[in-house]
């Protein structure tokens, strides 16, 4: 059984339903077949990305996707051409990375991911119901779920119960329940507030032309963002301050704020554009990771996937990119069957869920009024990852690696190469091509 039907839930249905007679995926939502934001989603409506990683993985599980989707109008390409990064208002080197990006909206990826996962037999879903609890023969073994539908309440058991519920996930409290510790917690508060708004096109002037999207990132230094992205029917606005500087869901409001970006091809793009909605909002104010791992009991047929165990920043857009990484953890303790040993599932997902843990948190933890634990190594990594990315405005190499390892298809230890270190540290050799020169494209 999988709660949630989610990205996360939908990715750990599809592998299940490689190791078991039957699946059951159970969400309080109904699941129309349609590309319109769910109502318990409320971070649909927001520009969602989907990084090298979780393209990779989704298109091996769910072969010909991607084709399916650029034929309907989405728009792909690659992540140092098609996508324009400002760090600081500065531009990073475009270069080709072979890395797939695909600019999906969020509730499109999820209706075409979901579609495949109906489409398995032994998968069903069951649609407006509400988990109440955790069925369990002792704490040691849970044996299903308490739920409630239309028919009112009921118990459901299975041999497995697989929680991908999201940033909603009631796990801790349930455990509890079952006089078992709650998880250890990592959390760094943010108090983070996006804002979009949805726009017809053509855009005039359009800075994306046929790329995907122009990314400006937050810095400590310019504590303001923004991702405008070409769609399939649409393009797509979304703003986000920092620490209670929220971006306005009045369209002259919204605007303002876009004029205050440090990329002002961005408010030229939409200053003039026809608004096809009101500006809506969404607050997230923690990066939250829950250590199940080191839960010293965890109980048997319990696992936890995605925001369940580990919820990021979306400005760094790995939630479905991580969901998908966990999937395929899960994947690998299917594997010669028999139900996950839970210790060693959570183990594999923490050391999974290391490298997107240290890029996002400690991205964030190098703002001043960013609160969480800042080791050694975070401080180290904000001192030397904004040289890199300076550096990285002239060097295509460096944007390269950057881009690999935000990616997640490189480790973070990558951009530490003596090659790499080199150039960020002293620099290159002064030949560095134009950054808003056309790039050259790599023979395949």
């Amino acid at each position: 059984m999988v709660l949630g039907a989610g990205m996360a839930g939908l990715l750990a249905g599809r592998v299940l339903a490689d190791e078991y007679a039957e699946v059951l995926v159970v969400d309080r939502d109904v699941l129309a077949d349609s590309a319109d934001p769910r109502r318990t989603v409320p971070q649909g409506r927001h520009v969602h990305g989907l990084l090298a990683r979780g393209h990779e993985i989704i298109e091996g599980l769910f072969p010909g996707i991607t084709a399916e989707m650029a034929a309907d109008g989405v728009p792909v390409g690659d992540f140092g051409t098609s996508l324009t990064w400002y760090f600081d208002g500065r531009m990073m080197h475009r270069t080709p990375t072979g890395l797939t990006c695909v600019s999906a909206s969020r509730p499109m990826l999820e209706q075409r991911v979901r579609r495949r996962v109906r489409a398995l037999e032994n998968v069903s879903f069951r649609e407006e119901t509400q988990v109440l609890g955790l069925l369990a023969a002792d704490r040691h073994h849970v044996t299903g779920v308490r739920v409630r539908d239309a028919e009112g309440e009921r118990e459901v058991s299975a041999d497995l119960v697989v929680d991908a519920m999201g940033r909603a996930s009631r796990l801790p409290a349930w455990l509890r329940s079952l006089g078992l510790p709650e998880p250890p917690e990592e959390r760094v508060g943010i108090d983070l507030t996006y804002t979009t708004c949805d726009f017809l096109g053509p855009l005039d002037p359009d800075p994306i032309g046929d790329g995907v999207a122009e990314v400006c990132v937050a810095t400590p230094a310019s504590p303001r963002g923004g991702t405008l992205a070409r769609l399939a029917d649409r393009y797509s606005l979304s703003l986000y301050g920092l620490f209670g500087d929220r971006p306005p869901t009045d369209h002259e409001g919204f605007l303002r704020f876009a004029a205050r970006l440090p990329v002002p091809t961005i408010h030229a793009a939409v200053r003039d554009a026809v608004p096809l909605d009101r500006p809506v909002s969404y607050r997230f104010p923690a990066s939250v990771r829950r250590r199940y791992e080191k839960s010293a009991e965890p109980p048997r047929g319990l696992l936890a996937v995605g925001d369940a165990a580990c919820s990021f920043n979306p400005v760094y857009a790995q939630g479905m990119t991580v969901a998908a990484i966990g999937a395929e953890v899960l994947a690998g303790h299917l594997r010669g069957g028999g139900t996950p040993d839970p210790r060693r599932f959570f183990r594999s997902l923490a050391a999974a869920n290391d490298a997107p843990w240290a890029l996002a948190a400690g991205g964030d933890l190098g703002f001043p009024q960013a609160t969480g634990r800042r080791a050694l190594g975070v401080r180290l990594a904000n001192a030397y990852v904004p040289r890199l990315r300076a550096g990285a405005v002239h060097d295509p190499s460096l944007t390269e690696a950057f881009l690999r390892v935000a990616g997640l298809v490189a480790p973070p230890q990558s951009i530490m190469r003596p090659g790499v270190l080199r150039k960020v540290l002293f620099g290159g050799r002064g030949d560095e091509p134009d950054p808003r020169a056309p790039a050259k494209v790599r023979p395949s």
